[in-house]
C-alpha cells in the first residue's frame, strides 16, 4: 500500500468533481444497497467466524442497520442538501443569503471490529451522502469480515472514488500521515488519543466515537422481570462487545438484592441452561481479549456464570455482586459478558457516583419517577439517555449518536452525518445596484457616525 498515492488518486477525482452531484451520491447508495443485500450470506459467514453472530443478530445489528441508515438517506437526501435561506438585517438590505452544504474533501474512516459492518459502513453512508472522497480501513482484529470489504466494496462501489486498505498498525499510521479533510475513527479512547495527535498535525477535522463505562441506574418500584430481560438483551448482544452495552448496574436500595435472581433467569430464557450451546450467543474476538475479561471474573461474587474456554473463546454470561467500586472490572470498559453489580443507597447517591467518573457514552435507567427522570437528564453528563430499553437509541435515525468528553465527540446518524461530512457555508449576495453601502465607506463624517451607531 502506498497512501500517499491513494490519497493523492482521491483527490485528484474528488478535484475533477465526480463525487458532488446528487445522481451520484444516490448511485452509491444504492450500490451499497445491494451489496447489503446480494452478500448477505458472505457477510454473514464472516461475521459468524469473526464473532460467533447469529445470521439474526447479523440481519438486525449490521446489515439491515446499515440498510435502514441507507434508506433514510435516500428519502431525505434532497431536503438536507437543499440551501437554507437566513434572514438579513435590515441595514444591509437588498441582499440574500444562505448556507449551503459543500462536500469536504477526501475523508477517512476507521472502524472497529466489534460491528465490523455497521461501524465501518453507516459512516461511509454519511460520507457518500456528503459527496466525499473515502478510504476504508476496516478493522484488522475482525480478519474475515475486514477481508470481505475488501473484497465486495469495489466490485459495488465507485473504485476511483471510494478505496479499502488492509492491515493493521502499520498500515494505519501510515494512512493517519496523509492529510484528509477529515478523519472518522470508531475505537477506544487510547487509539482516539493517537489518531488525534496524527490529524492536529494537519489541522484536519476529527469525529470520535469512543466509549465509556455506561451506568444502568435501576430503582425499586419498576417490573423487575422485565427491567432484567432487557438489561440481559442490552448486555449480552455480541457478548457484551457493545460500546453502548450497560456496564455496570447501580441497583438502588433492595434493588441489587432482587435483581440478582430476575437476572439469572433472564439469562436463562435467551440462552437456556448452558449459553455455549446456544445459537444465539457470541465470542470473544481474540485470545488477547479474552483473557482481559476473562480476569474481571475474580472481580466480585459469581451470581450466575463465570465459565470460560479460552480454545473456544467462550466466557458465559456473567453477573458479579458485591463488587468493590475500586476493583479492576470498575476502572475499565469491560467490554464483554461480565455484569457488575453495585449496590446504592438512594438516586442521589447513584447521581454521584457517575459524576465522580469519566462521562459515559450511554446512561440508562429504569424508573417509575418522572422526578427521577428529569434529575438524571439534569444532574449527569452522557451522549445519550436511554430510559427503559439499554442500547436502543441507536436504531433511532432522526438521534444523533456521539459521545461527550472521554466518551467521543462529534455525532452522526441521518442528517448529522451530513453534519458530519459536509461544510455548512455561508453565502451573501449583495447586488452592486443600488450601492447603499455607501454608509460604510470614509470618511465618516459626524452624521455618518450618527447613522451608524443607529443602525
Amino acid at each position: 500500500m502506498n497512501a500517499d498515492v491513494l490519497v493523492a488518486d482521491l483527490r485528484t477525482t474528488f478535484n475533477r468533481g465526480r463525487t458532488k452531484p446528487v445522481t451520484w451520491r444516490v448511485e452509491q447508495l444504492r450500490a451499497l444497497n445491494r451489496l447489503l443485500k446480494q452478500e448477505s450470506a458472505v457477510l454473514e459467514r464472516a461475521l459468524g467466524a469473526d464473532l460467533g453472530k447469529s445470521p439474526a443478530e447479523v440481519a438486525t445489528t449490521e446489515t439491515g442497520f446499515v440498510a435502514n441508515e441507507i434508506d433514510h438517506a435516500l428519502r431525505n437526501l434532497n431536503t438536507w442538501l437543499r440551501p437554507e435561506r437566513s434572514k438579513v438585517p435590515a441595514f444591509m438590505l437588498p441582499a440574500k443569503a444562505r448556507v449551503v452544504r459543500e462536500p469536504l474533501g477526501v475523508t477517512l474512516i476507521i472502524g472497529a471490529w466489534n460491528y465490523p459492518v455497521q461501524l465501518t459502513l453507516a459512516p461511509l453512508v454519511g460520507a457518500l451522502a456528503g459527496g466525499n472522497c473515502a478510504i476504508v480501513k476496516p478493522s484488522e482484529l475482525s480478519e474475515r469480515t475486514a477481508a470481505a470489504l475488501a473484497r465486495l466494496l469495489p466490485k459495488y462501489l465507485d473504485p476511483e472514488a471510494v478505496k479499502v486498505v488492509k492491515g493493521g498498525v502499520p498500515e494505519t499510521t501510515a494512512l493517519l500521515e496523509q492529510r484528509f479533510d477529515h478523519i472518522f475513527f470508531t475505537g477506544s479512547a487510547p487509539v482516539g488519543v493517537i489518531v488525534m495527535t496524527a490529524a492536529a498535525r494537519h489541522l484536519t477535522p476529527v469525529t470520535l466515537e469512543l466509549g465509556g463505562k455506561n451506568p444502568c441506574i435501576v430503582e425499586p418500584g419498576v417490573d423487575l422481570a422485565v427491567t432484567a430481560r432487557r438489561i440481559v438483551w442490552g448486555k449480552f448482544l455480541n457478548a457484551g462487545q457493545t460500546c453502548v452495552a450497560p456496564d455496570y448496574l447501580l441497583a438502588v436500595g433492595q434493588s441489587a438484592t432482587e435483581l440478582e435472581s430476575h437476572l439469572a433467569n433472564a439469562i436463562r430464557e435467551m440462552y437456556g441452561p448452558d449459553p455455549a450451546t446456544s445459537p444465539d450467543y457470541g465470542r470473544i474476538v481474540s485470545e488477547r481479549h479474552f483473557d482481559r475479561v476473562a480476569a474481571f471474573l475474580r472481580d466480585g461474587r459469581v451470581v450466575t456464570g463465570g465459565q470460560a474456554d479460552r480454545g473456544n473463546r467462550y466466557i458465559a454470561p456473567t453477573v458479579l455482586a458485591e463488587v468493590d467500586p475500586g476493583a479492576p472490572v470498575m476502572r475499565e470498559e469491560i467490554f464483554g459478558p461480565v455484569l457488575p453489580i453495585i449496590a446504592v443507597p438512594d438516586l442521589s447517591s447513584a447521581i454521584t457516583f457517575v459524576n465522580e467518573r469519566d462521562k459515559p457514552l450511554s446512561l440508562y435507567a429504569f424508573t417509575a419517577s418522572e422526578q427521577s427522570r428529569r434529575r438524571l437528564l439534569a444532574e449527569t453528563s452522557s451522549g445519550a439517555v436511554g430510559f427503559g430499553l439499554p442500547a436502543a437509541h441507536l436504531a433511532v435515525p432522526g438521534l444523533p449518536f456521539g459521545g461527550v468528553g472521554t466518551s467521543g465527540q462529534g455525532a452522526y446518524h441521518g442528517k448529522y452525518s451530513i453534519d458530519t461530512f459536509t461544510h455548512a457555508k455561508a453565502v451573501l449576495d449583495k447586488p452592486l445596484s443600488p450601492d447603499t453601502w455607501r454608509l460604510a465607506y470614509p470618511p465618516v463624517g459626524r452624521l455618518k457616525e450618527r447613522m451608524l451607531r443607529f443602525l
